[in-house]
């Protein structure tokens, strides 16, 4: 082996972010990035440090999160997301695998996202969607929270939809879906909202905006007046991260065409 070269891998990652500090490494906290940085360096120490396709905050989950690395290791990719398994703790799964060349970074090469906001109804606690779904305990409306999710699609200024620490000038985005359905336990209502580009927390104020819609603490219109408006102070709360999920996550180019060893590990 040319101990000069370099071969990408590209993950598909799973993860239960309930006791992750998000995904992007941080000095002196728990990260999906720093636990699987210390998988890969395990096996090789000369390996770069992972390039996610997309940061979730603490307590996030993920379905499908994508996850590049470059390695001096001609390992197959399958073979990559078996032995990593052995270094990763129980709340992170590597369920597909791919090569992609070297530097590849997923995050430029995303095309849509689809966040999956899971919402359990019910006036008493369920231990088993503990930090998996938020608990709401009012009647909600679900045909005003559907009319009122309408309104997002297209392509806006979602200024008003972000927190004040985010200060990206380009606040438009386009959000291509925005569906609310009732889940296989009839007690837990989805919303999906799938886009190209999501601001910090976009989707947490989103739902919070529909859920006070639907408890009839906000008027309806809430989404107009904040995408009209701009104004953070018209819409409703900021959704708690146990009931959001990264569900999916569409490359331009994962390198199934290019590289036809390919392989899910699902």
């Amino acid at each position: 082996m040319d101990p000069e070269a370099r071969f990408g891998v590209l993950l598909t990652v799973a993860y239960d972010g309930a006791r992750f500090s998000g995904f992007a490494r941080q000095p002196a906290a728990r990260t999906v990035a720093g636990e699987l940085d210390g998988a890969v360096r395990a096996l090789d120490p000369a390996a770069s440090l992972v390039r996610g396709a997309s940061r979730t905050d603490a307590g996030v989950h993920a379905l499908s999160q994508r996850v590049a690395f470059d390695t001096h290791l001609d390992i197959p990719p399958r073979g990559w997301a078996l032995v990593l398994a052995r270094h990763l703790s129980d709340e992170i799964s590597i369920v597909g695998a791919s090569r992609v060349p070297p530097g590849y970074d997923p995050r430029g090469h995303a095309l849509h996202k689809v966040y999956r906001y899971l919402l359990l109804r019910s006036p008493v606690r369920d231990p088993f969607w503990r930090g998996r779904a938020w608990r709401v305990e009012e009647r909600l409306n679900h045909l005003a929270m559907q009319s009122e999710a309408t309104t997002l699609v297209g392509r806006h200024d979602f200024r008003a939809f972000r927190t004040s620490t985010d200060r990206r000038t380009d606040t438009v985005r386009t959000i291509v879906r925005a569906d609310l359905f009732v889940a296989a336990d009839a007690r837990v209502l989805c919303i999906e909202i799938e886009g190209d580009r999501f601001l910090h927390r976009m989707v947490r104020i989103i739902v919070g905006t529909l859920v006070d819609v639907g408890r009839d603490r906000l008027e309806s219109g809430a989404i107009h007046r904040g995408l009209s408006t701009g104004e953070r102070r018209v819409l409703g709360i900021t959704a708690p991260p146990d009931g959001l999920y990264l569900a999916s996550l569409t490359l331009d180019d994962d390198g199934q065409d290019k590289w036809p060893d390919h392989l899910s590990v699902r």
